[in-house]
């Protein structure tokens, strides 16, 4: 019963998140459109004067949400960590060794309730650990399939762990010329592509940033 109700709490944690995500990508959307300064970029212009072409009210306004959304998406990503990895281990309870007869090995077998059979039958859900929050036309990451708002469960070699921004990085330039599989969520789906690390005429080899979760 206890793993039945944290399910169910963590579905709707996962739901809220997801709700977080569509309104930051739509604030990133605007921010990022034609003539938008960023998400960080200056609202000032050459001479130091507040620009002209811009609400940046709104745009401060805009940031500032992003900004609370951000701490408000890791606390929630941080909460439904926890409670996987309880139903994980209480998935791992369920298996329990039995000594064969026959031999010296021991035979697994999984025990379960109807209660809970459907919590164990499923998946273990993976989190993504980044998000393309900035994407370049023409850019080899655009050319190659990746969008804006794309989140990042696999990227080559990297997955969940530290110091995932300089891994992302080393990946990159380790694997330049070559592709690089990876596996993503969007818009709720997973799907696997892959990107090609190379030189292009903007920043990078990529042309994308990619916002650590």
């Amino acid at each position: 019963m206890v793993a039945t109700n944290l399910k169910s709490e963590t579905m709707a944690l996962m739901e809220r998140r997801a709700l977080m995500e569509a309104e930051m990508n739509a604030i990133i959307e605007s921010l990022c459109g034609p003539g938008g300064p960023g998400i960080s970029g200056s609202l000032v212009d050459r001479e130091g004067f507040p620009r002209s072409d811009i609400d940046i009210q709104a745009i401060r306004s805009q940031r500032a949400r992003l900004a609370a959304l951000r701490n408000d998406h890791k606390d929630i990503t941080e909460k439904i960590e926890k409670n996987l990895q309880v139903l994980h281990s209480v998935r791992a309870a369920k298996v329990a060794p039995l000594p064969s007869k026959d031999s010296d090995t021991s035979v697994y077998v999984h025990e379960s309730t109807s209660q809970d059979s459907s919590m164990c039958e499923e998946p273990i859900v993976r989190i993504p650990f980044a998000m393309i929050d900035e994407i370049a036309d023409d850019s080899p990451a655009a050319e190659d399939g990746l969008q804006l708002g794309d989140e990042i469960l696999k990227f080559g070699n990297v997955e969940i762990g530290g110091e995932l921004q300089s891994r992302l990085v080393l990946e990159a330039q380790s694997n330049q010329g070559h592709p690089i599989s990876m596996v993503i969520v969007r818009q709720g789906s997973v799907m696997n592509l892959s990107v090609t690390p190379r030189p292009w005429r903007g920043r990078g080899l990529l042309g994308c940033h990619f916002r650590i979760l």
